[in-house]
């Protein structure tokens, strides 16, 4: 791979040729496409970690996506600036940022209500229905698309065919700034069979034509079918990620007092040594924990961002050839490293086994189940032609723009559904399922 074409400013759709204006780069206006999308909107009523409404320091998908996408664009302007000789010459610092920071925003814009368990969930309800002979319609490729049901691949689609111009290019985001979002350039084929995470994949078959799209315009190698190397700088929205996720959830745990502020204070401690901030030395005992996490965590960050910038620039080479084997904060440095590995294992140990979020996470089964029976079960019985009773066609109604045409094969028509579902809000889903349910609204 090379800079010259991983970084081009063409873009998806018709519009393919991208003009900068005064002030604002092709780069710059992907950026404000996806922070103007409504599907970008409403990652602020969808679950990260902990319900929603349980705390209002809690984060949600929108303020951990802005997050990230600050700790992109720090990673993208550092490795820009020790990587200048081999960039563009057009190519700008805040150019490489910006790809960065877009991407970043919209690593999560196609995560379901609910969060992972939400993810979950979809997956459990198709693969009873699966057993109830309601995929037999479809090749085994478009099948695995539901039963591993992904995010990730669902975001591909938000951005590449429902926001904006309606399967017709969706966002019409720069490729430079699509291959960056793309984790996992490859279909559900290879979700199982690679060994990388389960279920991750980040194209349905739908896509596909426009994941081949993308790659042979950036470049990108072809592995085996079906199956495309990263971006490379996929590996800096990886790690953005990474690092959010791992001390924003610590905080997170703080404020759900499942954590004690001495055990996140030393791992944080343990990871910037000697140099503290000078506002931190001044803190007395009448200064809130919260306050003191801030300040120490904006240095952490600031130590743990160097660490992958420097991790990126060593490992160089195996990033434009592909062959680079993990991700990137598996190398960095040691102290930067296990700060995030320590991390995720305190949050893995003491924050998501809590009860609250258990139960959260039960009734996001019970929601969805509810919502994929109606809209999946009136899609099925209109499939063919057949005229579906008067109470399926109110159902399929609510669907409004989504709903399937009458024509649509049965992957399309559940793929219309998921695509309303998956963009519903924690609370929207529950107050649909809930009258769905004949079950009025608490006073």
């Amino acid at each position: 791979m090379d800079w010259h074409t991983l970084l081009t400013r063409e873009r998806l759709g018709k519009a393919s040729h991208s003009t900068a204006e005064l002030g604002r780069s092709p780069f710059h206006k992907d950026h404000d496409r996806i922070i103007f999308s409504g599907a970008f909107r409403r990652l602020g009523r969808k679950t990260q970690v902990h319900p929603v409404s349980s705390n209002d320091h809690i984060h949600t998908r929108l303020t951990h996506s802005l997050e990230v996408s600050c700790v992109g664009r720090s990673l993208g302007m550092r490795v820009a600036e020790m990587l200048r000789d081999d960039l563009p010459d057009w190519c700008s610092p805040s150019d490489l940022g910006v790809i960065v920071q877009s991407a970043c925003l919209a690593h999560d814009i196609g995560n379901p209500p609910f969060g992972h368990s939400g993810e979950d969930a979809i997956r459990h309800w198709f693969q009873q229905a699966a057993r109830r002979g309601w995929l037999d319609d479809m090749t085994d490729e478009q099948r695995g698309d539901f039963l591993n049901f992904e995010g990730n691949a669902q975001g591909f689609r938000v951005l590449t065919q429902l926001e904006y111009h309606q399967f017709d290019g969706g966002t019409r985001l720069t490729y430079a700034t699509l291959g960056t979002y793309l984790k996992y350039p490859w279909t559900a084929r290879h979700a199982e069979a690679l060994g990388y995470k389960k279920h991750k994949f980040g194209c349905y078959q739908s896509e596909l034509p426009l994941l081949e799209q993308i790659a042979q315009r950036l470049g990108l190698p072809l592995i085996e079918e079906q199956r495309w190397a990263r971006h490379p700088l996929v590996y800096l929205m990886e790690a953005a990620d990474d690092i959010c996720y791992g001390l924003i959830d610590l905080e997170d745990g703080l404020e759900m007092e499942l954590l004690a502020y001495a055990e996140v204070e030393a791992l944080l401690l343990d990871l910037v040594g000697d140099d503290l901030p000078e506002t931190y030395r001044q803190l007395g005992p009448q200064d809130s924990r919260r306050r003191k996490l801030a300040i120490l965590r904006g240095k952490a960050i600031e130590h743990l961002t160097n660490a992958a910038a420097r991790a990126f620039v060593a490992q160089h080479t195996a990033l434009l050839t592909g062959t680079l084997q993990g991700d990137l904060v598996e190398h960095m440095h040691g102290p930067a490293k296990q700060c995030v590995q320590r991390a995720k294992s305190i949050a893995r140990e003491k924050i998501f086994q809590d009860k609250r979020k258990t139960l959260h996470e039960i009734g996001a089964y019970t929601t969805l189940e509810i919502l994929l029976n109606a809209f999946c079960g009136a899609s099925l019985e209109q499939h063919g032609g057949r005229s579906p009773s008067f109470k399926n066609r109110r159902i399929l109604d609510l669907l409004g723009n989504n709903a399937p045409r009458v024509d649509a094969s049965l992957y399309e028509a559940f793929m219309r559904v998921i695509d309303f579902i998956a963009g519903m809000t924690d609370s929207y889903a529950t107050e649909m399922a809930r009258e769905m349910t004949g079950r009025s609204s608490p006073t």
